[in-house]
């Protein structure tokens, strides 16, 4: 039987990553513990920029229908989200390889004329746009969604998890993370495999198989740590 996997990313990423894990030939399960809901976006704060700034996929499918320039920049932080812009119809994006803070410093770097705009959940408001501020920088901030945490784990991942095989938890983020923690499931099976040091925080030390993080905060990394929690959990 395949490792079974639970995948707490939002949708609709976690069904890529729930595909990329069959590929790979493990058993996903889906059990988002965020979910996006759009506040909407006033045209007037698109007036006059020049680039935007995404931290995730979901800041560029909250723009969608959205009126926007074809010469906008794109800056995004990983491989998914650059992904997601080029879906979206932007031609010039500039793609980093870790997280919001090594994002903030590729744009400090090549100091870009024009306003940044930065579009993500209300919950992300603050560092990066106070970096690039600080930097010298015109960045404004926008959130035209928000995020509602779930109230637990589907029952799929918790009836996993009370099985007596090994099972893989998946955290994409700290605030995925910690409505896992609020939901206060039982983690002694499970191994835990975060994306960053930020999401595992939340649930260190509550895993019963052991912690792994990816040694970069993108997809492809998560899936080299899972593979090595692999070899651990089913020798």
């Amino acid at each position: 039987m395949s490792l079974p996997v639970i995948v707490t990313r939002t949708l609709p990423g976690a069904r890529d990553t729930a595909d990329s894990l069959l590929r790979l030939g493990y058993a996903p399960i889906l059990s988002p513990m965020l979910a996006i809901e759009e506040t909407g976006l006033d045209a007037r704060d698109l007036a006059g920029i020049r680039h935007l700034v995404f931290t995730s996929a979901n800041g560029v499918r909250a723009l969608q229908g959205a009126p926007l320039d074809p010469d906008l920049i794109a800056w995004c932080v990983g491989p998914s989200t650059a992904e997601a812009a080029r879906e979206a119809g932007f031609g010039a994006i500039t793609e980093s390889d870790g997280n919001a803070d090594d994002l903030a410093r590729r744009i400090l770097a090549a100091r870009p004329g024009g306003p940044l705009l930065h579009i993500a959940n209300e919950a992300a408001a603050g560092n990066l746009v106070a970096a690039l501020v600080a930097g010298g920088l015109d960045a404004r901030f926008c959130a035209p969604y928000r995020t509602q945490a779930a109230a637990s784990l589907s029952p799929e991942a918790l009836a996993a998890l009370a099985g007596a095989s090994p099972v893989i938890l998946l955290v994409h983020s700290a605030k995925a993370a910690n409505a896992v923690a609020a939901s206060h499931p039982c983690l002694d099976r499970a191994g835990l495999i975060a994306i960053s040091e930020a999401a595992l925080a939340p649930l260190k030390g509550l895993a019963g198989r052991g912690e792994w993080i990816a040694a970069r905060p993108n997809e492809d990394s998560l899936m080299d740590a899972l593979r090595e929690a692999a070899v651990a959990l089913c020798p």
